[in-house]
């Protein structure tokens, strides 16, 4: 079981973009939904241009989170269950069309992509990683923070952001895919915030999730209050608790 304090959060997805929207919609939740892209106004212009809308909500969250006096230097935890992956589409349209892929396209494609647009713009100069891990994407990142933290790191910020499967892909989807993007500043577990514990063991079968993406779920688990949340996945059983 490992332990952390989540200091402070910033959330982003169409058409619940407030703390207070979020706080309304932890108490009454339901998908988001709409065209809505952030205006990322913390970012020049030239270099927004080449951000996709999923990694403009992502950088948005994380910019909202940034402190004045980091210094560019708190690691970075940017996890998502599939990334980009309709750029990905894209090349592998382009591919089987026997036309040549963008360098630039391919580029933005990896999963670090959007991590690594971030750190460009604002002059992040810390550690940072991309990860993803099924459906325990958002504990497998909350692990990783907790290393940083165990190595020395006073916080991390943790980024998760998701998008809709490309049709040829929905089939394998096994819980809802909207857009979203939320951020959470992760201290030690005797600092200031919400104090979180997470564990896990050997569990049952993977159950699929009822109205919302996990990654979801997290963030409203840490929003209303909740005492508890569990998930079953792959084999591995995971444990969310509140404490105080």
């Amino acid at each position: 079981m490992i332990e952390f304090s989540v200091i402070d959060w910033a959330a982003w997805a169409p058409g619940i973009t407030t703390r207070a929207e979020w706080q309304a919609w932890a108490k009454a939740p339901w998908l988001p939904a709409g065209d809505d892209t952030p205006a990322l106004s913390e970012v020049p212009a030239m270099q927004r241009r080449r951000i996709e809308r999923l990694g403009r909500m992502a950088i948005q969250t994380a910019c909202w989170c940034e402190q004045p006096d980091d210094g560019g230097q708190v690691p970075l935890v940017f996890a998502s269950r599939h990334g980009d992956v309709a750029r990905s589409m894209e090349l592998l349209n382009t591919l089987s069309a026997d036309q040549p892929m963008s360098p630039t396209g391919f580029g933005l494609s990896v999963h670090n992509a959007i991590a690594a647009l971030y750190s460009i713009a604002r002059g992040h100069r810390g550690n940072y990683l991309a990860l993803a891990a099924g459906r325990a994407t958002v504990e497998t990142a909350c692990v990783e923070a907790f290393g940083l933290l165990a190595d020395g790191a006073p916080e991390v910020r943790l980024v998760v952001y998701e998008s809709p499967l490309p049709p040829i892909y929905a089939g394998f989807a096994d819980e809802p895919d909207p857009f979203f993007a939320w951020c959470w500043r992760l201290g030690p577990a005797d600092g200031q915030g919400t104090r979180l514990s997470l564990g896990w063991g050997a569990g049952g079968e993977d159950r699929p999730s009822q109205g919302l993406p996990h990654g979801l779920e997290a963030l409203r688990f840490l929003l209303d209050g909740g005492p508890a949340l569990g998930l079953d996945a792959d084999g591995q059983h995971w444990t969310w608790q509140r404490h105080g």
